[in-house]
């Protein structure tokens, strides 16, 4: 997904809570890709990003009937980690790394960019050629300046990989990093954050704390420390401070965050703490010198 659609913020006055709990309050702009949208919360104008999270958005519920779905053609990326996360559906990822996997509900996909790597996103045959769904989350980590260079590589994590259990009665995952005593075995490059945690009315679940942090209503509706957050708003919260939420209804939510990034440059796919090298690989896409990927080699997404 390319960086395109800009959100909307609602600052910490302007809120029915305590500033020193929510700082603000995203609302995402919505793209409508002919029956499949996409929101996005990250990067916006008064926050560019999460701890090392420069890009989130959310995709769909979307549902196709048969011979529809996802087909996102190949397309360039720089000094990222991408991170696929589904609900719902399945896609079919592969890159210039000679990565095929497909990627379903619970898994975890992690593609470094690093240097520069080209992926696409479609389905498989038998998933296409039935009605289906699709659900899920696409995320970029900024890289750290020492590794924005690093060779291109690709990660995959089966959903019994990823650590699960129940806090105060409440079940959680985390993705990445590490939260209410856990960690994950995905790779990280700086302190991330990344849980998900599903609620019923009423139960309470106070939130792991990190540098920086914020938390995303999937489904439903969730009170904190007084702001309502409703479905697919994302609330940036205090740091250091003991915050807890409560559902107002059976809800789901994300949480990500994490150790800083230093300033990035980003422009379409490309993110860098260079601008220069930004303009690099748009010459190198426009000119053909990224790799190929793997059995997809005839289409590509031309610049904007």
């Amino acid at each position: 997904m390319s960086n395109t659609l800009p959100t909307a913020e609602q600052e910490c006055s302007a809120l029915q809570a305590p500033c020193k709990a929510i700082e603000l309050l995203l609302t995402p702009r919505v793209a409508d890709l002919g029956g499949f949208s996409v929101r996005r919360l990250l990067p916006t104008a008064k926050r560019k990003m999460v701890g090392p999270w420069i890009f989130f958005d959310e995709m769909g519920p979307a549902t196709f009937t048969a011979g529809e779905g996802i087909n996102v053609r190949p397309h360039p990326h720089i000094g990222i980690a991408t991170v696929t996360y589904l609900f719902e559906g399945e896609i079919l990822h592969r890159d210039s790394v000679s990565s095929l996997q497909p990627i379903r509900p619970g898994d975890i996909n992690l593609m470094v960019a690093g240097r520069g790597i080209a992926h696409s996103e479609r389905e498989r045959p038998e998933i296409t050629n039935v009605d289906h769904g699709l659900h899920g989350l696409q995320l970029w980590l900024a890289l750290p300046d020492e590794h924005e260079e690093t060779e291109p590589s690709f990660h995959h994590y089966r959903e019994h990989e990823i650590p699960a259990m129940e806090v105060d009665g409440v079940p959680v995952r985390v993705m990445i990093g590490s939260a209410w005593g856990v960690t994950s075995p995905v790779l990280q490059f700086y302190e991330t954050l990344y849980a998900e945690a599903s609620l019923k009315a009423g139960q309470v679940l106070e939130l792991p704390d990190a540098s920086e942090r914020a938390v995303y209503v999937v489904q439903g509706s969730v009170d904190a420390e007084g702001t309502n957050l409703l479905t697919h708003s994302m609330a940036i919260v205090s740091a250091g401070e003991r915050v807890s939420i409560t559902a107002a209804e059976d809800a789901r939510i994300v949480l990500i965050g994490g150790e800083p990034a230093g300033p990035r440059f980003i422009e379409w796919n490309f993110v860098s703490s260079r601008k220069e090298r930004i303009a690099q690989a748009k010459n190198d896409w426009r000119e053909g010198r990224f790799d190929k990927v793997s059995g997809d080699e005839e289409e590509f997404i031309p610049i904007p």
